[in-house]
């Protein structure tokens, strides 16, 4: 990273930064766009800097660190550093995404059409801690102080729930909601998902979250994303371990169905025969 008088604090992928004020202003790296250093950087520029990296051969790997999928695209951004709501792969297929740059359509060729950018007014995020030492009291309202101090996210947007060793954040914010000011929720859930997984976007600041003196170490990370329109997709999503159990499932009902007839037939021929015994007593009596 070329740094230039200051470093930006909560962006390790820039690069050119000059002294602006009291703001440090970086470019940022894969789209030559300059970002504030202090606020976070809109998700789909981190994605486009990430991309950058990795082709250039300059991805700063973590300790430890294994390949993970993340999802991550070389995104079209618009003049403010937002998804624009047609992304493409470089070819043919395109497709539709929300505010948080995630697939909210099929995928299609050039011809989709994406009129807006839905917005990501939900977030979901779901995970569990490893086993500690010191019972964890008072987590949720330290995750939420961590997560407002850290992500500069207002703290009315932040819920938190806790249920051993299982915890919940929920990320809230409609349009009405934000304020200019107001941090991203899709950015937020990015930085934090990073700073989860070791591979930490802000500098010089090392995520931990402290609970009665312990760090809580999390793992199971999942995140869902909720738009304020419901998404485009069609049976075609669905993966395949999903249609197996819808196959399995239709062949047990109609399994069943057979099973079913097949003893009422039995049943019915079994009653017939007995009711045809008992009409012949009687003539065996008679004679």
């Amino acid at each position: 990273m070329l740094v230039s008088g200051c470093t930006c604090e909560k962006n390790k992928r820039t690069q050119n930064c000059v002294v602006d004020g009291d703001d440090c202003r970086c470019v940022s790296i894969g789209s030559n766009m300059t970002v504030s250093c202090k606020t976070l950087t809109s998700k789909c520029l981190l994605m486009k800097a990430e991309v950058s990296a990795f082709k250039a051969g300059r991805r700063e790997k973590p300790k430890h660190a294994f390949v993970d999928n993340d999802g991550i695209y070389n995104p079209e951004c618009d003049s403010q550093g937002n998804f624009n709501a047609k992304q493409c792969n470089g070819t043919s297929t395109c497709w539709c995404v929300n505010s948080a740059g995630v697939r909210r359509t099929e995928k299609s060729d050039k011809n989709i059409s994406c009129s807006e950018v839905v917005r990501t007014s939900f977030i979901f995020i779901e995970m569990k801690h490893l086993e500690r030492n010191t019972a964890p009291e008072n987590l949720e309202k330290t995750i939420i102080d961590v997560l407002s101090q850290r992500y500069n996210l207002n703290r009315k947007h932040i819920n938190v729930t806790y249920e051993k060793p299982y915890i919940t954040i929920e990320l809230k914010q409609n349009t009405s909601d934000k304020l200019v000011s107001d941090a991203d929720i899709a950015d937020v859930a990015y930085y934090f998902e990073k700073d989860v997984k070791g591979d930490s976007l802000i500098a010089n600041d090392k995520f931990e979250i402290l609970v009665a003196g312990e760090p809580l170490q999390l793992e199971n990370t999942v995140i869902y994303y909720v738009d304020e329109k419901p998404p485009e997709f069609s049976m075609k999503r669905l993966t395949a371990g999903v249609i197996a159990v819808i196959v399995i499932v239709v062949l047990a009902i109609v399994a069943g169905i057979l099973v079913l007839i097949f003893t009422r037939r039995k049943r019915g021929k079994y009653e017939k025969a007995e009711v045809k015994e008992l009409n012949e007593i009687p003539r065996e009596l008679k004679s």
